[in-house]
């Protein structure tokens, strides 16, 4: 999981302005990628009703190629793909999201409390957020998996953890210029409370690379999460993660094709739109990127 770069601050109070909401709305990459996570979240909330078969009982026999039966064929034992592959979305999109909550939640916290104190919390903070660091995410959250145990939950901290120093580096490096800024020396004059100051002043001003940020996360954390299921530290079968339904038909890629493939597509289809929505956000958000 990469960092992305930091935005301007200035870039919230100067955006109703300076960038019109026409322009905005009609960025090819934005309407694409937006367009294709709702696509999914329908999916995923409306899998009772939009899946064609019970995604846990055999309805044919085992490896069917897709067909007009059944779409995307069936799995090695007789369940529909298509039916899996649809309520799978469930179980990756709120792994997606509940990762995304825990890594944004807890590094902002000390993101903000490094970058707006400084001394002895930025010096204590940011060395643990380092020896964090000092681990690729994927191995960090296979080091919380191997901490907590194999269960798709279990991944969905894991990811999370593993996401906290991106988001408190990029958080208490906006900060520090944030604490600089004529109105949070004029709040601080008037004596309104730190806390205060911290959640109506500096933190929306904050909002927009942590807008970017977890935009980009969201998709990184379905990948990792499914590269746990893969290896068999997420979701246990039968329930029905992408991660989890690729590495069941992984030894059958010769012969039945359609069991992993379906699942990877779904995968690369809400990666790429996540990826696609967070480049736009930071294009319409840092005036530096609007230009080009």
């Amino acid at each position: 999981m990469e960092s992305v770069s930091v935005l301007d601050p200035s870039a919230v109070k100067n955006l109703p302005s300076s960038f019109p909401a026409s322009r905005t709305l009609t960025t090819p990459s934005l309407v694409f990628g937006l367009g294709v996570l709702s696509a999914w979240v329908a999916v995923a909330v409306l899998a009772t009703w939009v899946a064609p078969h019970d995604p846990f009982v055999t309805v044919g026999g085992s490896r069917q190629p897709p067909s007009l039966e059944h779409w995307f064929g069936t799995d090695r034992l007789g369940r529909d793909v298509l039916s899996r592959v649809i309520f799978g979305a469930r179980a990756s999109l709120i792994l997606g999201f509940i990762s995304v909550a825990i890594g944004s939640s807890v590094g902002t916290v000390l993101g903000l409390a490094s970058g707006y104190y400084r001394g002895t919390v930025d010096t204590v903070t940011m060395r643990l957020v380092d020896a964090m660091l000092a681990f690729p995410g994927i191995l960090l959250a296979l080091v919380v998996i191997a901490a907590l145990g194999p269960s798709i939950t279990n991944a969905m901290i894991a990811v999370g953890v593993s996401s906290i120093p991106q988001y408190a580096r990029l958080v208490r490096s906006t900060v520090l210029t944030i604490r600089e800024a004529p109105y949070i020396e004029a709040a601080r004059s008037v004596g309104l409370p730190e806390l205060r100051i911290l959640l109506w002043h500096v933190l929306p001003n904050a909002a927009a690379p942590l807008l970017v940020l977890s935009t980009l996360q969201f998709g990184s954390a379905i990948s990792v999460g499914a590269g746990l299921s893969f290896l068999g530290l997420g979701a246990q079968p039968p329930t029905p993660e992408w991660g989890l339904m690729a590495a069941v038909g992984r030894e059958f890629l010769g012969r039945a094709w359609w069991i992993s493939t379906f699942p990877g597509l779904a995968i690369f289809t809400v990666v790429m739109a996540s990826n696609l929505l967070g480049d736009s956000v930071q294009r319409i958000l840092d005036p530096r990127l609007r230009s080009r």
